[in-house]
């Protein structure tokens, strides 16, 4: 079996090496969060408008 040559095992592991942070910042940017603070302020608008007399 022959053996590899270092060049080789270098390239492979940038390759590997840069697809995985590249995976890594495609998921962090591709997540986007919902705030709950701008779910609480449309409540609060939205029962201020309501009057009870």
């Amino acid at each position: 079996m022959p053996q590899m040559a270092p060049i080789s095992w270098l390239s492979l592991f940038l390759i590997f090496t840069i697809s995985f942070i590249l995976f890594c910042i495609f998921n962090y940017y591709s997540y986007i969060p919902t705030s709950p603070k701008s779910l609480k302020l449309k409540n609060n608008n939205l029962n201020s408008m309501n009057w009870k007399w």
